[in-house]
């Protein structure tokens, strides 16, 4: 039987780090991601794991050292927010051009200046053409889950690309949550052992990791990448089928809620979801009318076609990032979405919003009046407020 639980979203990646046991976790704490490392060294020290964990004096020298570990053949993972991401900046690109299926449980905060340690997906964002696999949650049972599934997804030998499971700081991380855990043999039978094939500690084997390239070979391996990225996507729905079978928890690249006849949509990732899911009751409680929402969970490798069927039959959509990209096209999700329904002829009309940088709330009402915005856009045609920031002063 499943074990219920009361946790926060950190101890939850904690705890299925305590069921995974992996050979390695280098780490430099930051907030808000700092409690991970520490409850996985309490599991150390109390002898529940045998985890070896190694003391760093930076978040680039953990990646560096969990990039190590993983190319010697150990099973390795780092978790880290925000301004520590940025110290790893170099050494992700090294990680995911590698192909090392290193899984990083990274709990999403605001990137400086100005300072500001809550929640918002610009660390995540920016690092989204790295070539890690990326897959975020809206709760801490998601976020549990979705740590899970990053090993067999990683580690497959079809895609042997870098996993990052992100979570909103502090919302989830912090926030605590009842939460079904699975039973320790099942994780350890649903995740496996980690024995690559290729790695720099097998003496039969003479292996280069991370070698010179030249013009001759360096667009090969981007090739490579980009199809390791393609072959993710049907490992990952096969994560999900088996991890469905195994816990009742459906999970695919992104979630529904009420598209089956819905006019107008908010697509957005991570914790507000959950206020909108609340949002679009209201709405078809009281005033009867056709909202929906998705909720991407799988950024990388984003599913184009897949959203575009999801859109195909809405009036019109509210594309909602949480982080700034300061381009022409909106931000990072507005202009995957934008583009995705450009390519299918979607009809449906788009606008593309900011909200909860810096952990600013947004509420039901919030929400509520994007809905209201979408009514009349399908109607006018007119884009209403395109890039406008939700709950902006002044």
């Amino acid at each position: 039987m499943a074990v219920r639980e009361r946790l926060s979203g950190n101890e939850a990646v904690a705890y299925a780090i305590k069921q995974i046991n992996p050979d390695v976790m280098p780490a430099f704490p930051i907030t808000p991601s700092t409690e991970i490392p520490q409850y996985v060294a309490n599991y150390i020290a109390n002898g529940d794991i045998d985890t070896e964990f190694i003391h760093v004096e930076s978040e680039h020298s953990a990646m560096s050292a969990t990039i190590g570990a993983s190319a010697a053949g150990a099973r390795a993972v780092t978790a880290t927010s925000s301004c520590g991401m940025a110290l790893m900046w170099e050494e992700l690109y090294v990680a995911a051009s590698n192909r090392l299926p290193i899984v990083l449980a990274l709990v999403n905060r605001a990137l400086s200046g100005p300072i500001n340690i809550n929640a918002d997906h610009s660390d995540s964002m920016g690092a989204r053409d790295s070539g890690w696999i990326q897959i975020y949650a809206e709760s801490n049972q998601e976020v549990y889950d979705n740590y899970i599934q990053a090993f067999p997804i990683a580690e497959n030998e079809a895609v042997h690309l870098p996993v990052m499971v992100c979570q909103d700081g502090f919302i989830t991380s912090h926030g605590v949550e009842n939460i079904m855990l699975v039973e320790d043999d099942k994780v350890k039978e649903f995740v496996g052992e980690y024995t690559p094939k290729h790695y720099l500690l097998n003496a039969d084997e003479k292996l280069a990791v991370g070698p010179y390239a030249v013009s001759n070979y360096y667009m090969e391996t981007k090739r490579g990448q980009r199809q390791a990225m393609i072959n993710a996507k049907k490992v990952i729905l096969e994560a999900a089928e088996k991890f469905e079978k195994m816990t009742g928890r459906r999970y695919g690249f992104f979630e529904e809620y009420k598209m089956d006849d819905a006019d107008y949509a908010v697509v957005i990732i991570g914790s507000a979801a959950g206020t909108c899911k609340a949002a679009v009751d209201h709405i078809r409680n009281t005033a009867k009318k056709k909202v929906g929402l998705i909720k991407i969970r799988v950024f990388r490798p984003f599913p184009e076609e897949e959203i575009a069927c999801a859109l195909a039959n809405v009036k019109a959509v509210a594309i909602m990032d949480r982080s700034e990209m300061f381009a022409a096209s909106g931000g990072p999700l507005g202009a995957e979405v934008r583009a995705a329904m450009y390519q299918a002829h979607c009809k449906a009309e788009a606008v593309n919003y900011f909200y909860g940088l810096g952990g600013r709330d947004i509420t039901v009402s919030d929400f509520e009046r994007v809905y209201e915005n979408l009514e009349k856009m399908a109607e006018t045609h007119i884009a209403v407020g395109m890039y406008d920031y939700i709950g902006l002063r002044g």
